[in-house]
């Protein structure tokens, strides 16, 4: 019996292979193998109880064969027996220990645990005790397909059926939709959880391109949608392994389920809309899971509402809202491009990959999973969504730039300097090619003062000297002070438009 006790605590405890066992026991692999087949059937895992002795664990492991004068003894009640495995917590050896409780001369426990199995396989409850109530929702398209016909123009084309099955229950939810995109099959997985009323643990997916990026035995790589879904939702996606249908045995059956009794009977049926059609499909989902089941004598919904709905967790989120995914690298000019249209990221990331998140509202930008900033979603497919905050200081100060924010600061100094920059920038084809000797012209008063400013560029504008080399030259060889002297005399501004008054004095009648 020692060598059966290490050998358990070496399978589940320290997660040993056969063969590393059979080389610490020096026992044959073989040996290894049936030792825990027969703990495993009698239900046994690590650590073992501390009141099981090595009599009692043998009498488990190698129960003495019946006689054939064995008188009867009393037989469990199985369907009652599958319908506790059903619940969290319950394992057949307990279901056993209570019927050596009321049956003193029953059976022993791997007589027990023989008998039901040979009655689970003779049962179309073969697979209820190894869902627990509550834990796993399996989901997938099915093979048929359904036509709709155009009323206007005849033409027929086929619309795909989703199919779902929780484990426990069986309970059999369908609804049909247009194609098999990745937006129509997050909208019939949150279909389904509102069908249910509730939430699953676990979601058991096929490995089809719109949940499932890559297939694989070990590592499946699910679609970043999809993974936002369950994130929503909080659950858990497990997808089915490549090419082993007992993964997915329970929405196999119920595909099975509903191509027989739901897209059959309404096959000579003409459907206009997909809405009339999943009118007709939601009757005929009620009559199934109405039906009663032979195994278990009961019907897919009253065992839903029996094991499965006290056992799942409230639906008490909003519908998900479906967003798509893409991966990107963001230019020199930090901003990334989607359909056409350019949205800013903080300009640190410049040249890393990102990945963004779209829905018809918003574009969110991630980077190594956090969310780094959100636009509102243009419908423009040309030009920029910049977010001031995104970029380097000297570039969010040149975008402040504006003709009437440099005149108006140009006004600050005076009206010559104001007068001085707005003929500068309509001397331009470009106003912008202006910008940089503008703010060069305004910056001089901070180094000559603002009232020299003023007198060189009026001075600068009596001689039509208009850029900043010629204001500097006027205020580093002191010419400014002439021009001081003329405007304190005279106050009015000189230039061509005005006539002055010797032109008055003459006396001659205004042509106008």
């Amino acid at each position: 019996m020692r060598k059966i006790r290490e050998v358990v605590r070496l399978w589940w405890d320290l997660k040993a292979s056969g063969r590393e066992i059979a080389l610490s026991l020096g026992i044959a692999r073989s040996t290894v193998g049936e030792y825990l087949h027969r703990a495993e059937a009698a239900g046994l895992s690590w650590p073992l109880p501390e009141s099981l002795s090595d009599e009692d664990l043998e009498r488990l492991l190698f129960p003495p064969a019946p006689g054939k004068g064995e008188p009867p003894r009393p037989m469990p009640d199985w369907p009652s027996a599958s319908k506790e495995l059903s619940r969290k917590g319950v394992t057949l050896l307990l279901l056993w220990q209570e019927y050596k409780a009321a049956f003193g001369d029953g059976y022993g426990y791997s007589r027990y645990a023989g008998l039901y199995r040979a009655w689970k396989d003779k049962t179309d409850l073969r697979m209820l005790q190894r869902h627990k109530a509550g834990e796993k929702l399996f989901v997938d398209f099915a093979g048929l397909t359904m036509p709709l016909t155009d009323p206007e123009t005849g033409e027929v084309r086929q619309v795909q059926i989703f199919d779902s099955a929780m484990g426990a229950s069986q309970r059999i939810f369908a609804r049909a939709y247009p194609a098999q995109t990745l937006e129509n099959w997050l909208s019939a997985n949150a279909d389904a959880f509102e069908f249910y009323g509730a939430l699953p643990e676990i979601l058991v997916p096929d490995n089809l391109k719109a949940g499932v990026t890559r297939g694989d035995r070990f590592e499946p790589a699910v679609n970043p949608a999809f993974a936002d879904f369950a994130r929503h939702y909080g659950i858990a996606v497990i997808p089915a392994r490549p090419q082993k249908p007992r993964d997915k045995a329970k929405v196999e059956n119920a595909v099975q389920q509903t191509e027989r009794w739901i897209l059959a009977p309404l096959r000579d049926r003409t459907f206009f809309t997909i809405d009339e059609l999943n009118e007709a499909i939601a009757l005929k989902v009620e009559e199934l899971d109405a039906r009663v089941m032979k195994g278990p004598n009961a019907s897919r919904r009253e065992l839903f509402e029996e094991f499965d709905a006290p056992a799942m967790r409230a639906l008490n989120m909003e519908r998900y809202r479906f967003a798509s995914w893409k991966r990107a690298k963001v230019a020199p000019d930090y901003h990334v491009e989607f359909e056409g249209h350019r949205y800013s990221v903080p300009h640190h990331l410049v040249a890393t990959h990102i990945e963004l998140r779209v829905s018809p509202q918003t574009l969110e930008v991630f980077h190594s999973g956090k969310r780094v900033c959100t636009h509102a979603r243009s419908l423009s497919r040309r030009g920029f969504t910049t977010e001031p905050s995104h970029m380097p200081i000297a570039h969010r100060e040149y975008a402040e730039w504006t003709p009437e924010r440099l005149v108006g600061w140009a006004l600050q100094t005076g009206p010559s300097t104001r007068e001085f920059v707005e003929q500068m920038l309509a001397g331009k084809v470009h106003p912008q090619q202006a910008f940089r000797s503008c703010m060069g012209v305004i910056s001089l008063a901070k180094t000559y003062s603002p009232q020299r400013l003023e007198a060189a560029c009026a001075r600068a504008l009596r001689f039509r000297a208009l850029g900043y080399r010629s204001v500097k030259t006027i205020l580093e060889k002191g010419l400014d002070a002439e021009e001081g002297e003329s405007l304190a005399a005279s106050p009015a501004s000189v230039h061509a438009n005005v006539r002055g008054a010797g032109y008055y004095a003459q006396g001659e009648t205004c042509a106008n």
